[in-house]
């Protein structure tokens, strides 16, 4: 694919080497003169200096052809207009911006962006994870389906500990994809599969039946 990646910083260096190593086509815009020359150096003639907000840069760089850009600057508002000049004038099919501010995530959602990163989010369903009393993590957000994949921890106490997955009443936007165990290979529900304690279901859910599937499953 080709990638233009809006921002040389160090999220943006880390990305665009990742991506130059599975074998993209890959070209960052930089404001900066020395981030330039870094990459340059580092990476090879993968990197331009401009603003990536503007028509003219984009317009120049080839964004007409990129399959995706992906804004990772340090200014939210920046990641937010290079995202939407590429995905409404230059019609890109993929757009994924970097939110440093989590209350800015919604409005990036409903103007538009595909994909939204926000580091605080990770940081915090990370901690969540090993947060015992924590029955439910998100995993991944498929915002252009309006789904969800999560994970759901059976705890000791369910009652749904014993119960067949075809006995549960789940929400009908909701599937069951996956049920990792202790010391065992994952399991692929079927409808004779008895839940266990301490199982990592995993689901995939629309945003309004996230609630429902937890209660299901926990049975509360």
């Amino acid at each position: 694919m080709y990638i233009i990646v809006v921002g040389g910083g160090r999220v943006g260096y880390y990305l665009t080497k990742a991506l130059l190593l599975e074998g993209h086509e890959v070209l960052v815009l930089e404001k900066s003169a020395a981030i330039c020359d870094v990459l340059t150096e580092e990476l090879g003639s993968i990197c331009v200096r401009g603003d990536g907000c503007e028509t003219t840069t984009l317009s120049q760089v080839g964004t007409g052809r990129a399959d995706m850009l992906v804004a990772v600057t340090g200014d939210d508002e920046d990641n937010l207009v290079a995202c939407q000049v590429a995905k409404y004038l230059f019609h890109v099919p993929r757009t994924i911006a970097r939110v440093r501010n989590p209350k800015n995530e919604d409005i990036f959602q409903k103007l538009g962006i595909d994909v939204t990163i926000n580091n605080t989010n990770l940081i915090l369903e990370s901690i969540k994870e090993e947060v015992p009393t924590h029955t439910l993590t998100h995993l991944l957000d498929i915002r252009d389906k309006g789904l969800e994949l999560v994970e759901v921890r059976i705890p000791e106490h369910a009652s749904t500990v014993g119960k067949p997955v075809k006995r549960l009443e789940l929400p009908k936007d909701s599937v069951l994809s996956l049920i990792i165990r202790k010391s065992r290979r994952p399991i692929v529900p079927s409808g004779n599969t008895i839940l266990q304690a301490e199982d990592q279901v995993i689901a995939v859910t629309s945003h309004d039946s996230e609630d429902a599937l937890r209660a299901v499953l926990r049975g509360e």
